[in-house]
């Protein structure tokens, strides 16, 4: 492989991740905890945009219990963004020739 044809290929990867950094930063996903009694959303890049708590929970007033359910709900969200991100990535990169050992 000659030179000019490595540049092409690493201006190519560059201009997709930029587009991969737009498209990730505008998702907003929604994870939940407790049947839907918590929902968070959150953007691409790891962010909460919003908590939305069921009245239910308002009314145990268990403390611990809402604790527990809004760090659970944060984690599904964080785990569906990654899950979103990873398939966007493979979308983008699957037509790309990767140097050995260059994993996304």
């Amino acid at each position: 492989m000659n030179f000019a044809r490595m540049m092409q290929q690493a201006k190519a990867v560059q201009e997709k991740m930029q587009a991969l950094q737009e498209e990730v930063a505008a998702i907003d996903v929604a994870g939940e905890a407790g049947g839907g009694m918590v929902t968070v959303r959150m953007n691409g890049e790891h962010r909460v945009r919003s908590v939305t708590i069921d009245e239910a929970i308002w009314q145990e007033r268990d403390r611990a219990l809402l604790e527990d359910l809004v760090a659970a709900a944060c984690n599904d969200a964080a785990a569906r963004v990654d899950e979103v991100v990873r398939e966007k990535q493979s979308a983008a990169f699957s037509g790309l020739p990767l140097p050995p050992g260059f994993s996304l």
